[in-house]
């Protein structure tokens, strides 16, 4: 009978200490749940193609531009999401962004576009790879809306990061004429991320290391532009 008290209390004894450390621990989560609050600032992130428009190809590995476009993305958003950013992303997935059986190009571009509608972001970034038939030709670049000033300042922003973090060279953020820099009235950025073209990128952007690499320096970037909002 003494041996069965015994263990009893230290049964107790240890169920005390574990209850202890699921609160210490469930308050801590609370703390730091209230900490990492929406700042107020919603970021749409576009991975190009996408579906059946895989975009260009690497030049050895014949990896498709739309799935190192994805893996930037994603990780752009959770580098977004953890600053407290609201984040909505075009597509989370291989698919086309309008879905269906039947891959129709511009039935793709307009549902990006309600996307980005619906979001009413502070800022669209679309993300993308280049291409090139010289295969020396590399280096990340930004480009802008012709006649957007907020569109021109965080894309230059953005080119300033990957010139100084990315670049062997530096290239300058241009106004660019494609559809989803176009397709609103929010201040939208398109960054090219490299070209699959040049062997030397290619192999650095099919890798996970050098897409989270590049979505950080993105981040980075646009971050302090909205940091004093943020």
């Amino acid at each position: 009978m003494a041996f069965i008290t015994i263990r009893r209390k230290t049964l107790i004894a240890v169920l005390s200490i574990v209850l202890c450390a699921v609160v210490v621990a469930a308050t801590a989560a609370t703390v730091i749940a209230a900490t990492r609050t929406d700042n107020g600032i919603t970021i749409v992130i576009d991975a190009g193609h996408g579906g059946a428009d895989g975009g260009v190809v690497g030049a050895t590995t014949g990896t498709k531009e739309s799935d190192v476009n994805l893996g930037i993305s994603k990780y752009l958003m959770k580098h977004f999401k953890e600053a407290g950013y609201n984040v909505v992303l075009t597509r989370s997935d291989a698919g086309a962004v309008s879905g269906g059986i039947k891959y129709i190009k511009r039935e793709d571009m307009r549902a990006r576009k309600n996307i980005v509608e619906s979001a009413a972001p502070d800022v669209l970034i679309s993300v993308h790879c280049n291409s090139y038939p010289v295969a020396s030709v590399k280096g990340a670049q930004v480009f802008y809306s012709s006649g957007a000033s907020t569109g021109k300042n965080i894309a230059e922003t953005v080119q300033n990061y990957f010139n100084e973090i990315l670049n062997e060279r530096p290239r300058t953020a241009a106004v660019g004429d494609y559809y989803m820099l176009n397709c609103s009235t929010y201040p939208s950025i398109l960054c090219e991320c490299g070209f699959l073209s040049n062997q030397t990128e290619e192999n650095k952007l099919i890798t996970a290391s050098y897409q989270e690499k590049v979505a950080y320096t993105i981040f980075t970037a646009v971050n302090s532009v909205f940091g004093e909002r943020a």
